[in-house]
């Protein structure tokens, strides 16, 4: 039952996209993507806030 699986390759050598359609579609994730941003952002935030929190806790928080 040993079966060699054999995998064929492909090269695209020309896609033919329409600029209007090209343009469309760059906008759509464009605008797919602030929303991402936001929640990376907002994630980013409090992992830093909790990671402040703990060095803080432990006496390293700003000495001015």
């Amino acid at each position: 039952m040993n079966e060699e699986k054999t995998y064929a390759r492909v090269v695209l050598t020309n896609i033919d996209i329409p600029f209007g359609s090209l343009v469309t579609l760059l906008i759509k994730v464009s605008l797919a993507s602030i929303p991402a941003a936001i929640i990376l952002s907002l994630l980013g935030l409090v992992i830093a806030v909790l990671i402040s929190f703990v060095f803080s806790s432990i006496g390293l928080g700003l000495l001015y």
